[in-house]
């Protein structure tokens, strides 16, 4: 099994939150999950451009080319797909089909519509996400990486939701709106952060106010 380096750490949470969010049936995990597994593969570009040559087997780029490369999400994935040719790999999918994805992921955080990602764009962001990172991180084995990571993560130690810690925090916080769409607290700080979600359970329950913290733009 791979161990991945500490800045390949970054990257690979992103597509394990996505896949925690998968896993769940509702809506809102699935606009997430959309999210975070584009966020990995500019993460992943980002993450990658930025690092020290020894970091990335002594692989050398002009700055010129990249400062060219990480000036948008477009000139990343070029940098993706000329790296590919330069190694000599090839890849089942084209930069417009990662687009397309992008373009739907977009409309989720942006747009503010009521629009659901499809089956078929969760499975493709994820194929997108796995494949990046693993050829520019040399991590073979992701799948099996993401199987032991959830198996840890979903066990006793995971904070559950349950109806009195939603009704606590909701009457504390109340009802947020992301990218136009209202959500009520509990269900949007669970998605986002089982951890920091039952600890607020807990300080409430406890008669601690916790302040205001969960803020939103």
């Amino acid at each position: 099994m791979s161990i991945l380096k500490p800045w390949a750490d970054g990257p690979f949470e992103l597509i394990l939150h996505a896949e925690l969010q998968m896993e769940r049936s509702d809506d809102f995990a699935r606009r997430i999950a959309l999210i975070s597994f584009d966020n990995s593969i500019e993460v992943s570009v980002t993450t990658y451009l930025s690092l020290n040559p020894l970091q990335r087997q002594n692989r050398q780029y002009q700055r010129v080319d990249v400062d060219r490369w990480l000036n948008n999400y477009h000139t990343k994935l070029d940098f993706f797909f000329e790296e590919l040719l330069n190694r000599g790999l090839t890849v089942s999918f084209e930069k417009a089909d990662v687009v397309w994805c992008h373009d739907v992921r977009n409309g989720q955080y942006h747009g503010g519509g009521p629009t659901i990602p499809r089956e078929r764009e969760l499975t493709e962001a994820r194929k997108f996400a796995i494949l990046v990172f693993s050829i520019l991180f040399d991590v073979s084995d992701v799948e099996n990486l993401l199987k032991i990571r959830i198996s840890e993560l979903t066990g006793n130690d995971l904070p559950k939701r349950d109806v009195n810690s939603d009704k606590l925090i909701d009457e504390r916080y109340g009802v947020v709106r992301v990218g136009g769409i209202p959500y009520y607290t509990s269900e949007l700080l669970y998605s986002v952060d089982p951890f920091a979600y039952g600890d607020r359970a807990t300080k409430l329950k406890s008669g601690i106010d916790p302040g205001d913290g969960l803020e939103t733009e």
